[in-house]
């Protein structure tokens, strides 16, 4: 005997089969739909980017015309541009980490120069040791980033494996800049609210780093590059 189907049953099979029909045509415009609301998250955080980074650096640059022996803050702001100005000109990423708890490390780690105090604090080492310390930070930030190419960004993406230039020494080189150039600023600029910030954002640091590396490590290139490259910043401590 072959089934039948009962007229109480064919809205039903009807309803099925037009699912079936359009279940492609759905998938295809619900992707297209995540890929919408991604690129305007992308195109909002970019101009978001721009502004608070316009802003911060207009602040800093007035303090400094009224102090102009305080060049720590102008190289804050070029530390800043370089951290968050060259990341509105990266290429989109393969895979991105979307969740909260990234996101906030990511915004935190990035963007904490903002809650940074501008006015003097105590000077614990010279004004040109502390500016010294940035300088060697930033150069190493530009090392880093000219050997990821456009390769970079603000959340955790792959975007690539990369294993050339300052990456054949630590995993994340770009983190031991941000450390050197941030504790050149601290040391000149020294007080609770700037100790807070910045003993907050060497935290927030390495739980971006642990997300990333959670991500990246999908990848069997990233695994075979981990297993080549010990330590993620600092040779011999971490």
């Amino acid at each position: 005997m072959t089934p039948t189907t009962s007229l109480q049953d064919l809205p039903l099979a009807l309803i099925a089969m037009d699912a079936a029909v359009a279940s492609p045509a759905f998938a295809a415009d619900r992707v297209a739909s995540t890929g919408l609301r991604h690129a305007l998250v992308e195109i909002v955080a970019r101009l978001g980017a721009a502004t608070m980074l316009s802003l911060f650096a207009y602040a800093a640059i007035m303090r400094w015309c009224a102090a102009p022996s305080r060049i720590t803050l102008v190289l804050l702001v070029l530390a800043a541009c370089v951290t968050v100005g060259l990341s509105l000109f990266s290429r989109a990423p393969m895979k991105r980490d979307w969740r909260p708890l990234a996101f906030i490390f990511s915004m935190g780690g990035t963007y904490y120069f903002l809650a940074v105090r501008l006015s003097p604090g105590a000077q614990l080492v010279p004004e040109t040791v502390g500016a010294s310390l940035q300088l060697l930070g930033i150069f190493w930030q530009l090392f880093a980033k000219g050997s990821l190419s456009r390769s970079f960004g603000i959340l955790p993406a792959n975007r690539g494996v990369v294993s050339r230039g300052a990456y054949r020494f630590v995993r994340h080189p770009m983190y031991l800049g941000y450390f050197i150039a941030d504790i050149g600023f601290l040391l000149v600029n020294f007080g609770l609210q700037n100790l807070l910030v910045y003993g907050c954002q060497f935290a927030l640091q390495v739980g971006r780093i642990v997300r990333e590396e959670q991500l990246l490590s999908a990848d069997e290139g990233y695994r075979t590059y981990k297993g080549r490259v010990r330590y993620r910043v600092i040779p011999g401590v971490f």
